[in-house]
């Protein structure tokens, strides 16, 4: 009976290995070939698994898509979590921004294959036809908000209503501005992606205080919450 119970963990151990080798092989030539080009065949071959450990896995290569996905996110934004832990202090808002950017542009670099795949799903049809779609869509959604929060959080000194009008006039620039820099990485991957960082903290501050400006002069007791 208890070697029984041996063989069955033992067994579960690998079967969760195998899984996560299935996964981060995946997601390391999706990244580099699309969906569409990364074949079970490719897959078997990279990992020294049979095809069938996908499909038991899985059940299907959009399946394993979706998988890769979904942990690649909740890998992503746990580790933007841990890096931006705590918020700069004090400072001004362009300072504040600096920080949080050049946080963020870390873990981009960290986790260059879930963003890669990330865009090249975004710009092809691969993502409806593997009815990945709304996770890609939950994704975009997730990074709106964490960089709403960064601005907010970044102009919280102009009072809440201000900040927060500041962050969602600006958060869609700002993922724009992070999706160019890491894509025009890719083909000049020289580039100092961190001075780049520093630029659009620079543009995206001068455009929120210039917000904030008009905010203050509209409000009628010329506070900080107007």
């Amino acid at each position: 009976m208890l070697r029984r119970v041996a063989d069955e963990t033992t067994g579960n151990r690998r079967g969760r290995r195998s899984r996560e080798e299935i996964l981060d092989v995946a997601a390391r030539i999706m990244a580099e070939r699309g969906y569409a080009a990364t074949s079970l065949s490719v897959l078997s071959r990279e990992t020294g698994l049979p095809k069938s450990a996908v499909y038991h896995h899985f059940r299907s290569k959009a399946g394993l898509l979706s998988a890769v996905m979904a942990r690649g996110a909740e890998e992503f934004f746990a580790a933007m979590r841990r890096a931006q832990a705590g918020g700069p202090e004090g400072g001004t808002p362009r300072e504040r921004l600096t920080w949080y950017l050049l946080r963020t542009g870390e873990v981009f670099l960290a986790r260059p294959e879930f963003l890669r795949l990330h865009l090249l799903l975004i710009m092809s049809t691969e993502a409806a036809e593997a009815e990945v779609d709304g996770i890609i869509e939950q994704v975009r959604q997730d990074g709106r908000a964490h960089m709403n929060r960064m601005i907010a959080a970044s102009f919280a000194p102009e009072g809440e209503a201000i900040a927060q009008a500041v962050a969602d006039q600006l958060d869609y620039f700002g993922i724009a501005g992070f999706d160019g820099a890491f894509v025009a990485l890719q083909a000049e991957p020289e580039r100092d992606l961190a001075a780049q960082m520093r630029l659009l903290a620079e543009a995206m501050a001068a455009l929120g205080e210039a917000r904030a400006a008009a905010l203050r002069a509209a409000a009628p007791s010329g506070g900080g919450e107007g």
